[in-house]
């Protein structure tokens, strides 16, 4: 199982690229009273409230499987993506009432030389920053990780929009230009925000492996069909980074028990080599039996046949 104990130290990372960033970005609003660069200002808070929740959900989804959660706690890592989605929206709010108000009552940008230059340095930081968290999180299979990751790559392409936005509006006069900028700035975090809580809901709903994984799990199964051996009940997750399958196998009912074992040992093997973290639960039945072919489905009546979908 993945240390993800080891992680901490690439939220503490996050953390401190969004202090740091937030400082810039504030500096460079307060000097400019531009509220584009006042978007782009609110997004680095996001960042650091999400930083802070990541630090939690991954110190929670360390902890070894216990009594209470036998599976373990790895998907409290999805609890921590929600949260960062439900901040980028709040944030994404906030952003549009601030540049209605600018569109309706424009005013001159101060300094924009500088604010702008300011903002370029920050977006350096979170675009270093973003591909550490990003490569870390697809390694170490952290959704955790890859939220913030993308998080701060959106925000480096928002900081692009807003300079490119406000440099416009200083050279044309156009001042509602940068109440237009933050309003668009304000869209695209709303869409970052609603596919990361899109992603963790999926998560916490027991979503099915991705379809090549799928792919890849049948294919392991579908060796042994010249031997007699067949199977169903296929069923998939993921929590965090491990995955878990299930299925049956039917098999000759004049195989013998160590017979059987062995084949659902080399299956499971074989599928943990080609899916890694992944929890594998077989059931072996006898495939002449008529109620082998019944046990399908999740949930059983008390007399043991299927309950209908």
């Amino acid at each position: 199982m993945i240390e993800r104990r080891g992680l901490f130290r690439y939220a503490i990372l996050s953390a401190l690229a969004a202090i740091v960033t937030i400082g810039l970005k504030g500096f460079a609003y307060g000097i400019t009273g531009s509220v584009g660069l006042l978007s782009d200002a609110l997004e680095s808070l996001v960042n650091l409230a999400a930083a802070l929740m990541a630090l939690f959900a991954l110190s929670v989804a360390a902890r070894p499987a216990d009594a209470e959660h036998t599976y373990g706690h790895t998907k409290a890592e999805y609890f921590s993506s929600a949260f960062e989605g439900g901040l980028i929206l709040l944030a994404a709010a906030s952003i549009a009432v601030t540049a209605a108000g600018r569109l309706l009552s424009p005013r001159p940008i101060a300094a924009p030389g500088l604010g702008l230059a300011i903002t370029a340095a920050a977006a350096v930081v979170n675009l270093a920053v973003a591909r550490v968290l990003l490569s870390a999180g697809r390694r170490h299979e952290s959704i955790t990780l890859e939220a913030d990751g993308h998080h701060l790559m959106a925000d480096v392409w928002t900081s692009l929009g807003v300079i490119v936005g406000v440099a416009v509006a200083v050279l044309t006069g156009w001042y509602q230009l940068d109440a237009l900028v933050g309003i668009l700035v304000g869209l695209h975090v709303l869409r970052s925000g609603f596919r990361l809580v899109r992603r963790s809901a999926l998560g916490l709903l027991d979503t099915s492996l991705p379809p090549d994984t799928l792919e890849t799990i049948t294919g392991i199964l579908d060796r042994h069909a010249s031997d007699g051996v067949r199977y169903h009940a296929l069923r998939t997750r993921q929590a965090g980074a491990r995955r878990f399958i299930s299925f049956h196998i039917l098999v000759p009912g004049d195989w013998s028990v160590q017979r059987g074992h062995d084949l659902l040992e080399r299956i499971e093997e074989s599928i943990r080599g080609a899916v890694p973290n992944s929890v594998v639960d077989t059931h072996l039945e006898p495939i002449e039996d008529p109620v082998s072919w019944e046990d399908t489905r999740l949930e059983r009546r008390e007399d043991g046949t299927d309950l209908a979908p």
